[in-house]
């Protein structure tokens, strides 16, 4: 059988072969051109120039550019080629890595084994620092393969491939688990106790630094650096703390996941190619072997859990924990110590400045509104958590935020929702397993979900993230008693007492078994994190706000007409509008009342505030209220508009004993809280001691 096809002859089928007079197969199609003379379009393109999918891989991605041109004579580098500088980097690494109780350190070489061809050059150095020596071991005979400050996009790829609960969530975030730990572990964090600290570190009650001695942290360092240096690869970062060039520290931060590098990439500085290629040896260096315990058999350790801090040798050490918060707040510390040596204030708190310059700190506890109101859209944020004050003025210590996500929404937190996308880690959060839309209201597995995203994914983020000598210190207070007033200026005495104290309230619904208010202190607003006696935090902070004329300011985002359960929970936007009044400098010109017990100072108007509520005796609460007594209000403010007496009513708590039995038993809890500090000296002499004393709650 024969088509003979179309009259233009595009193509026909010949005839089908046969054999044996059956036919077998297609039949032979034969095309025909149209037009002798006319062509065919040919959209086709000559091949690529690989002859191996390998190679055509290696094709996709061309090599970065050189990161810095070589430099004239006077710089570091002039003299020095790529090759040597790889060389050099390599062997800081190399000495990072180096076990104490061996010759040299491990063999090092940039780049993922997965893809590592032919067998690269081998590099390590000689360490002598320490003995005995045990010569050589077998992870002396392997490489350790160095991922380098890889970027986002590689860290994705790296932990997509190789880390088990790592996805990519519908805006783009790196999803990922912290395994079992999903919060810090503050009674397994150690400080080596040696000739140097044993006088300059905040011991004994109340403090949070557990002392260990300087064999046991080696006992862990080994572990920890044999445990990384047994792994075909480790990720190193290189990066900086403290955006005040001046005052700067190098961190090297050695971890085993890319997790825990994406996670450091977007909470330090990120530093220029410029500045990596001046890297050289870091100031202090963090060994994260979290996916490895400590042995339970060792001194000190009290579970598989250890994060432990070296001052002398400038290291840290993680066993047992891959929550990325203990590397964030461990650094914290560090700069707790190493501030104040150079007279820089260390400080837990938000930052913000106005158009005009005028600088605000925030201090405040969880759940006191710090995030809130230092983020304000006619204002650039500095930064939301860890600051140092210095003489050239305030920095942040970070270059990127750690924001809690539980229950986050667009409308109430846009600037959160908006900035997590690609290059964010979120941590143990919920998602839709199809759409990867995230839940996060959530708390299957833990309610402590977080994101961590660079700063510059703040809108309004000022970069550098420096500025001028702070105006207002703004100590936020959650007060669920119902006592503080809602604003109240300080002396410079009174900032001190308060800041020493940090004192919030923890209501129902934060922590279980919780039925009433309870008071909770939490010394400079960080007690976890600070290293030396809170006194001196203090005396370092009135002294910089004396010279720099910064005045102090209580603000209580807690309670009004009464504690927890009957009183109303101050509206934010009376807060926002007396944070405004601070900013603009008009409560520094208006009227004031004192209170009593407290002996706060307290504005009688400000503009958009009832002025009822700024004096807690004034106000009350609507919830408990008699009916008769609302009806007796209602006829009340009938008579006097009529008359035209009053622009506003006047309301009082409904039982003012119960309001003075609530401030004294307040003002004890704070006495109470403040007899740790009373015998400790500051200075030569205990005249700052008791003048701070003086400015606490007088009976």
């Amino acid at each position: 059988m024969e088509n003979k096809g179309t009259e233009n002859g595009a193509f026909s089928f010949a005839r089908s072969e046969s054999i044996g007079g059956r036919k077998y197969g297609l039949a032979k199609i034969q095309t025909q051109q149209e037009k002798p003379n006319e062509v065919c379009h040919d959209d086709s393109v000559p091949p690529v120039r690989a002859q191996t999918i390998d190679e055509l891989h290696s094709l996709q991605k061309k090599k970065s550019a050189p990161t810095t041109p070589i430099r004239g004579t006077h710089g570091a580098f002039s003299a020095m080629s790529e090759e040597e500088r790889h060389r050099q980097q390599l062997q800081s690494i190399s000495a990072s890595l180096a076990s104490l109780t061996r010759e040299t350190g491990p063999k090092v070489v940039k780049g993922d084994p997965a893809r590592t061809a032919e067998s690269p050059r081998v590099t390590h150095v000689g360490h002598h620092s320490y003995a005995p020596s045990f010569g050589i071991s077998d992870s002396a005979l392997k490489f350790t393969h160095v991922l380098y400050n890889l970027s986002p996009a590689e860290l994705y790829e790296q932990a997509i491939k190789y880390e088990k609960g790592s996805f990519i969530t519908s805006t783009g975030a790196l999803a990922t688990l912290s395994g079992a730990k999903t919060g810090r572990a503050p009674r397994d964090k150690r400080v080596v106790r040696d000739e140097t600290t044993e006088d300059e570190l905040w011991w004994g009650k109340g403090s949070p630094n557990i002392e260990m001695d300087e064999h046991t942290f080696l006992v862990n360092r080994e572990r920890a650096v044999d445990y990384l240096n047994s792994l075909d690869k480790v990720y190193v970062n290189d990066q900086f703390l403290n955006w005040d060039p001046e005052h700067r520290i190098k961190v090297r931060i050695v971890s085993a996941r890319a997790y825990h590098s994406l996670f450091m990439h977007n909470m330090c500085i990120r530093p220029t190619p410029e500045e990596l290629e001046d890297f050289g040896t870091p100031d202090f260096t963090i060994y994260n072997a979290g996916q490895f315990p400590c042995n339970r058999y060792t001194h000190h350790m009290t579970s598989s859990t250890s994060i432990d801090l070296n001052l002398a040798r400038r290291e840290m050490v993680i066993l047992g924990t891959q929550y990325a918060g203990e590397m964030k707040k461990g650094l914290f510390s560090v700069t707790h110590y190493l501030m104040p040596r150079r007279q820089i204030l260390s400080l837990h708190s938000g930052c913000n400045v106005g158009k005009d310059g005028d600088v605000a700190l925030f201090f405040g506890l969880s759940g006191t509104g710090k995030t809130t109101l230092s983020t304000d859209h006619n204002r650039f944020l500095i930064g939301d958590d860890e600051h140092c004050w210095s003489d050239n003025g305030v920095s942040n210590i970070e270059g990127g935020c750690y924001a809690k996500c539980i229950d986050l929404s667009r409308e109430k937190e846009p600037d959160i929702w908006n900035a997590i996308k690609f290059g964010t880690v979120v941590e143990n959060v919920v998602f839709d397993e199809h759409t990867r839309e995230v839940d996060y209201s959530d708390k299957s597995v833990t309610e402590n979900t977080r994101a961590a995203y660079p700063i510059e994914y703040i809108p309004n983020a000022k970069l550098p993230c420096v500025g001028p000598h702070p105006k207002n210190v703004i100590l936020l207070a959650c007060d669920a008693f119902g006592v503080l007033p809602p604003v109240s200026k300080l002396s410079l005495a009174q900032t001190m007492y308060h800041f020493i104290s940090g004192y919030t309230a923890l209501v129902a619904g934060t922590e279980d078994g919780i039925k009433e208010p309870q008071a909770t202190f939490s010394a400079c607003f960080g007690a976890a994190f600070i290293m030396l006696h809170p006194t001196k935090y203090a005396a370092m902070l009135a002294e910089k706000m004396q010279k720099h004329g910064a005045t102090g300011w209580l603000v209580n985002t807690g309670w009004s007409g009464g504690s927890y359960g009957s009183g109303n929970r101050m509206k934010l936007a009376y807060t926002r509008k007396i944070i405004d009044a601070i900013h603009s400098g008009t409560l520094l010109t208006t009227s004031y009342t004192k209170t009593e017990v407290f002996g706060l100072d307290i504005p009688t108007e400000i503009e958009g505030v009832p002025s009822e509520i700024l004096n807690p005796i004034n106000t009350v609460s609507s919830l408990k209220f008699p009916l008769i007594m609302m009806l007796l209000i209602f006829l009340g403010m009938h008579l006097i508009c009529f008359n035209g007496a009053h622009d506003s009513l006047e309301l009082q708590w409904q039982d003012k004993k119960a309001y003075k039995d609530t401030l004294l038993k307040l003002g004890g809890l704070f006495k109470k809280n403040f007899e740790g500090f009373l015998h400790y000296k500051i200075g030569k002499d205990n005249n700052l001691t008791e003048e701070i004393l003086a400015a606490g709650p007088i009976f």
